[in-house]
C-alpha cells in the first residue's frame, strides 16, 4: 500500500504504548515499534518483527543507528508521526520514589537519556521524513512534570517536565517544516505500572476514576490526524480533572 501511513512508536509493548499501536493499526497504519526487548511472538497485532526495532534508548549510540535502521525501513522517505512514548521511572528497593537525595546519579542519566534525549535524537535524526509527510510528533510527559507527585522520582518528574518544554521548542523550530509538535501529559492511568495506594488518588479525581490507556491512545491519534492540523506546541492533559 503505498499511501499507507507510518506511525514510529517507542515503549510499545505495554500500557499506553500497546495501546497506541491497536488505534493506529485499527485505522490502517503502518507502525514501527522500538524497545529494548525482540519483538514478542505473542504478541497481537500483525506488524510482525519487519516493523520491530531493538534499540536501548539509554544508550546515545544506539538510539543513532536505530535512527538509520528507520530510515532503511522508510522506503517512501515519508514518517508521518513519532510518538515518544519510552520513559523510565527507577524505585527504591521496597517500590517506594526515589527523591532528590536518593537517587543515584547514574540513575539520572539513564532517567533523563530515555525520557528526554531519545526524542531528541528520533526527532532531529528524522527531520527529513518528518518534514517530507508533513508529520507530527507527540511526546508523551507527565503530571509528574508539573507537581510533586507521591509515586514519581525526582529524575522522572524533572526529565517530564524537561519533555514539555521541549515540545515547545520542537514546535518552534519544526514548525516552518509543516511539522507539528504536541504532547500529552497523562494522570493517574490504568496499566501494570501503578503503584500501591493509587486508589487514594483514585478517590480525590472529579471522574473518581482510573483513565483508560485508550483514552490516551485516542488523544495521541487526534494529534497525528488532520483533525488537529492547527494544533502545534500545546500539552494535553489526560487527568479526569486531577489538574484543577
Amino acid at each position: 500500500m503505498p499511501d499507507r501511513k507510518t506511525l514510529l512508536l517507542t515503549g510499545a509493548s505495554r500500557g499506553i504504548g500497546h495501546a497506541t499501536v491497536k488505534r493506529f493499526s485499527s485505522a490502517g497504519w503502518r507502525v514501527i515499534t522500538c524497545s529494548r526487548q525482540p519483538f514478542p511472538e505473542d504478541c497481537p497485532w500483525e506488524a510482525g518483527e519487519e516493523d520491530h526495532i531493538q534499540v536501548d534508548l539509554a544508550d546515545p549510540n544506539s538510539t543513532i543507528e536505530a535512527v538509520e535502521e528507520v530510515r532503511r525501513r522508510l522506503k517512501s522517505g515519508k514518517l508521518e508521526a513519532l510518538v515518544n512514548n519510552a520513559g523510565i521511572s527507577p524505585k527504591n528497593e521496597d517500590g517506594g520514589r526515589l527523591d532528590t537525595f536518593s537517587t543515584d546519579l547514574r540513575a539520572w542519566g539513564q532517567v533523563f537519556h530515555v525520557n528526554f534525549f531519545a526524542p531528541v535524537v528520533l526527532a532531529r535524526g528524522l527531520k527529513a521524513e518528518l518534514a517530507a509527510a508533513k508529520g507530527a510528533v507527540v511526546n508523551v510527559t507527565s503530571i509528574a512534570g508539573a507537581r510533586v507527585h507521591p509515586f514519581a522520582g525526582a529524575a522522572y518528574s524533572t526529565s517530564k517536565a524537561a519533555l514539555a518544554a521541549l515540545t515547545r521548542e520542537m514546535a518552534h523550530d519544526f514548525g516552518p517544516l509543516g511539522v507539528r509538535v504536541n504532547a500529552i501529559a497523562p494522570g493517574e492511568i490504568e496499566t501494570d505500572i501503578l503503584s500501591p495506594g493509587t486508589e487514594k488518588i483514585v478517590e480525590t479525581l472529579p471522574l473518581r476514576r482510573l483513565g483508560k490507556p485508550e483514552e490516551v491512545a485516542r488523544t495521541i491519534y487526534y494529534l497525528c490526524t488532520p483533525e488537529s492540523s492547527y494544533v502545534s506546541g500545546v500539552e494535553i492533559e489526560i487527568n479526569g480533572g486531577q489538574h484543577v
